[in-house]
């Protein structure tokens, strides 16, 4: 694995943002996953003023005031990108598992099965069979956007977004799948349903099972 050199940028006066990539990969999410451990547990971030770190699929954003020492802000972090391993394996760690017991009767399964050529309980067997990566968490809080569907799951988005999903659906769209931790508006593909009450503790680096739950 070569070393990447990450392009700086702000986002407003208040964040800066890393971009390790361009593309949604389990390798680019593991990296920044490993900065943004890292400097979780640095004391001088928060010194220097950063009152928050975002990663996402591609980058990791530093919110601190807009009249911080940027430049010291930038020395810390760019340090930390330098000393990432270069061995994937190195990237990984031990992460907390979350299980999530799903009753898969949503009312998109029949289009996902119908958009794979395979069958329902072919399609609830190939999602609960990864365990997945939480490569970020964003849209409402505490929804998680995990990595790790099974390629032949890859589902468009619905063409016209739903205005109320419930909260708890569990849903794909294109190759993510994550879940709605409360009711909001949504075009994801919806398989079954969860308890939203199990997202709360779950955090970026984390791993998600999905277990079919009965009815």
């Amino acid at each position: 694995m070569t070393k990447t050199s990450p392009e700086t940028y702000f986002l407003g006066d208040a964040c800066l943002c890393w971009s390790l990539g361009e593309k949604i990969s389990r390798l680019t999410s593991l990296q920044v996953l490993y900065i943004y451990r890292q400097l979780a547990k640095d004391p001088e971030l928060a010194r220097l003023g950063v009152h928050d770190l975002v990663p996402s699929y591609t980058a990791l954003a530093a919110h601190a005031h807009p009249l911080c020492d940027w430049d010291a802000v930038r020395r810390v972090v760019d340090a930390c990108v330098a000393g990432m391993p270069s061995d994937e394996e190195k990237l990984q760690v031990r992460p907390v598992k979350h299980v999530l017991p799903v009753t898969y009767d949503g009312q998109d399964l029949a289009r996902v099965a119908e958009h794979a050529k395979i069958s329902p309980d072919e399609v609830i067997r190939r999602h609960t069979a990864p365990e997945y990566l939480v490569a970020m968490i964003g849209f409402r809080p505490h929804f998680p956007y995990l990595l790790g569907l099974d390629r032949s799951l890859v589902t468009p988005r619905l063409d016209s977004p739903r205005l109320a999903v419930p909260a708890g659906a569990v849903a794909i769209a294109g190759e993510q799948t994550g879940v709605y931790p409360e009711t909001s508006p949504g075009g994801w593909n919806i398989l079954g349903m969860t308890r939203p009450e199990l997202l709360y503790d779950i955090e970026p680096g984390d791993a998600v099972v999905f277990r079919r739950a009965d009815r």
